[in-house]
């Protein structure tokens, strides 16, 4: 883990090369995600419902949305603050959510 940390410090994407017991990992994915929104590529899917992580990926990005768990693209908040970074991030929420004015008129 220490190794691995080591390299993410150094490129954040470096994470598409650890093992999938360390994709789990939060604070490994985290110091990642801080770097490089897109990192999200490689997390566990279990981290891609973690709101947190999600949230500070798509303030990189909103898209990233697009690598969410379901759970979190109806998320409203979530989905609220991807529309804001990035419009085309509707996109990729719920179909609930697509259709709601608030979102929408983000």
């Amino acid at each position: 883990k220490d190794v691995v940390m080591a390299a993410v410090r150094q490129n954040s994407m470096a994470l598409e090369f650890a093992s999938g017991t360390l994709l789990g990992e939060k604070e490994l994915v985290m110091e990642a995600i801080q770097q490089n929104g897109r990192a999200l590529t490689y997390v566990s899917k279990e981290l891609r419902g973690e709101k947190e992580i999600v949230k500070v990926a798509i303030r990189t990005d909103g898209n990233l949305l697009s690598l969410a768990s379901e759970a979190l693209r109806s998320d409203k908040e979530v989905v609220v603050e991807a529309v804001r970074k990035n419009g085309h991030a509707l996109q990729f929420a719920s179909q609930t959510l697509r259709g709601d004015k608030e979102v929408v008129m983000e």
